[in-house]
């Protein structure tokens, strides 16, 4: 067993944690990952849709806030990516269609679309003709659409191994191993301990775990956020070159009580997704959820019957009570959360990775992330040091 130190350490290598540890060593600090598969779980697993638009929900005011800087992050954050490594980051800008079969859902995304207009986002209503004619392999019926033409998709696959790249080249150190838990002294975490008993004595912890934030060890109870897993099954599937593009843009669509959403790739892939259960940590793919998902998108697009299916797969989203990520103090010194972004974990890896490295360098908590402290689930929400992030992160300097 051997202890080692490093300036910060990241548990959890995903698309948030490589995103935090990339920003944090381009600054000059000393960064290390810990992840046994980086980027191969719930990274690997999503749609990739940046959609802040298309799936706001009425009264989520401050995570559309955060959304947004989000998906406006995107570009430049794709630009730097590929700059460094000279690998596609995948942004791919489409824009988004959301696509109603009957009237009650039809009534359903206009009455979303005026909301949406109503907090100054851009969407345009169209008729069921001029749905079919922005998409015209779209079954025939459709009853109304909205175009919301910033609402984009990113290959989340090709970003993960961007950030690999880009995290090598920045001179983070990547070890492939579990955390078996987190060390504290006092009020503050000092260190994690690997898997194999060698330990990583750190001035400043972020958890960047996802749905495994709740089995970290040595975290006090009172002090873990209420992060759970809830298991998503995807489709990919190929399209044929003569058949390309079978679509343009994002779909997204409801009809009779089913919804399912289609992600279009450059290079012929088609992501159908998704499912949504509460099974824990169980990622089986199951013979219900694949047909779900094959039935829901052949009602939308035909085609999808001369399509090959070429992957089937399961992931589990971090998600919280309130659908929002944690970001921040965590009530102990010296660990930041980066957790719990749910659906939007794709949408929210630039902004979320510059909060992080900004309260890393500064012990500040930027205002876009104050609303999405720990501490709004708990009665009371501790001293003002909290809101900050000034508690838990001390100044690290490169």
């Amino acid at each position: 067993m051997t202890e080692s130190r490093s300036e910060v350490v990241v548990v959890g290598g995903g698309l948030i944690g490589l995103s935090i540890a990339w920003r944090l060593a381009a600054d000059g600090i000393q960064v290390t990952v810990c992840d046994p598969t980086p980027g191969s779980r719930t990274s690997s697993v999503a749609a990739g849709m940046l959609a802040p638009v298309t799936e706001v929900e009425y009264g989520e005011d401050a995570l559309l806030a955060l959304n947004l800087a989000g998906n406006a992050a995107w570009p430049s954050f794709a630009e730097e990516l590929e700059a460094l490594t000279g690998l596609p980051a995948g942004l791919h800008r489409t824009g988004t269609l959301s696509v109603a079969y009957d009237a009650d859902d039809a009534a359903a995304i206009r009455r979303l679309a005026e909301y949406q207009r109503r907090l100054g986002l851009e969407v345009e209503e169209l008729t069921g003709r001029e749905t079919r004619k922005r998409e015209p392999l779209l079954a025939a019926g459709v009853a109304a659409g909205v175009w919301v033409p910033g609402d984009h998709s990113v290959d989340n696959r090709l970003t993960v191994a961007a950030l690999l790249r880009a995290a090598e080249l920045s001179g983070v150190t990547l070890i492939r191993r579990s955390i078996s838990r987190i060390l504290i002294e006092g009020t503050k975490a000092v260190g994690v301990e690997l898997d194999n008993g060698d330990t990583i004595r750190a001035e400043q912890l972020v958890a960047a775990a996802g749905p495994w934030t709740a089995q970290l060890n040595g975290i006090p109870d009172e002090l873990r956020p209420p992060v759970r897993p809830l298991k998503g099954e995807i489709l990919r599937l190929r399209v044929p070159e003569a058949y390309r593009p079978v679509l343009h843009h994002t779909v997204r669509a409801t009809a009779r009580g089913f919804s399912v959403y289609l992600v279009p790739r450059p290079g012929g892939e088609l992501v159908v997704g998704a499912t949504t259960s509460e099974l824990g940590y169980d990622t089986r793919v199951l013979a219900g959820g694949v047909f779900t998902l094959l039935r829901d998108a052949r009602m939308v697009l035909p085609i999808t019957d001369e399509l090959e299916l070429v992957e089937s797969i399961a992931g589990l989203r971090p998600a919280t009570p309130d659908n929002a990520p944690v970001l921040g103090a965590s009530g102990l010194d010296g660990l930041l959360w980066a957790t719990g972004h749910y659906r939007n974990g794709v949408l929210l890896t630039p902004i979320t990775a510059q909060v992080v490295a900004e309260t890393v360098r500064t012990g500040v908590l930027p205002k876009v992330a104050e609303p999405f402290l720990a501490s709004r689930f708990t009665r009371s929400h501790g001293d003002d040091r909290a809101g900050t992030g000034a508690a838990d992160a001390p100044k690290v300097m490169g």
